[in-house]
């Protein structure tokens, strides 16, 4: 792959990773109306669906779109192999650099079944979130959670398999527990934590 390809395929990274940091900057969590605060619902609802366009426009834009012309491939294994990072991972490694941008809010991908058990459930109330999104994906799960003496909101989305990319990754991992996913079938959840100070 030639330099200019990768600069332009990093411009795009970059463009999507800034515009879910304004999202998360711009957006304070604390739902005070008289200080015209948002509510951690709305905010949980912005994120999301600034997650949801980055995905899908890394996921089918850039990943499916470079690797049918040949041009590169995503793999687990990027950094040593001179590839894209799966979709999974663009999400998960975001996640971490809004995590340390000292906003608050985090986000991750979790999931019942996961190949790596850093991403099962955490706690109590993302697992009954996720049992409760295999049955009815319609809507979030969301609930007030604590952790020492902080409260947080918590928004559990369901994470669809939304490419070939998705379900070939997990059905054929050999650290992989489920490997009869389909298009479109609920592979976990997007788990968003905003604070409540």
């Amino acid at each position: 792959m030639d330099r200019f390809r990768v600069a332009h395929i990093s411009a795009g990274l970059a463009f999507l990773i800034f515009g879910l940091w304004w999202v998360v900057a711009a957006y304070p969590a604390k739902d005070d109306s008289k200080a015209g605060g948002i509510a951690p619902e709305r905010v949980a609802g912005f994120v999301h669906a600034v997650l949801q366009a980055h995905r899908t426009i890394y996921t089918t834009h850039i990943v499916d779109r470079l690797q049918e012309k040949g041009v590169v491939r995503a793999a687990e294994h990027w950094e040593q192999e001179n590839a894209l990072p799966l979709p999974a991972q663009f999400l998960q490694h975001s996640g971490r650099l809004v995590a340390e941008s000292g906003q608050g809010i985090r986000y991750r991908l979790i999931g019942l079944s996961p190949i790596y058990q850093r991403n099962a459930p955490a706690t109590d109330f993302e697992r009954k979130a996720l049992e409760s999104l295999n049955r009815a994906p319609q809507a979030p799960i969301t609930g007030i959670v604590s952790s020492g003496r902080k409260q947080y909101f918590q928004a559990i989305y369901p994470d669809r398999a939304v490419s070939v990319a998705c379900i070939s990754c997990h059905n054929s991992h050999p650290l992989s527990p489920k490997r009869d996913f389909k298009l479109n079938d609920v592979m976990g959840g997007i788990a968003i934590t905003i604070p409540m100070e």
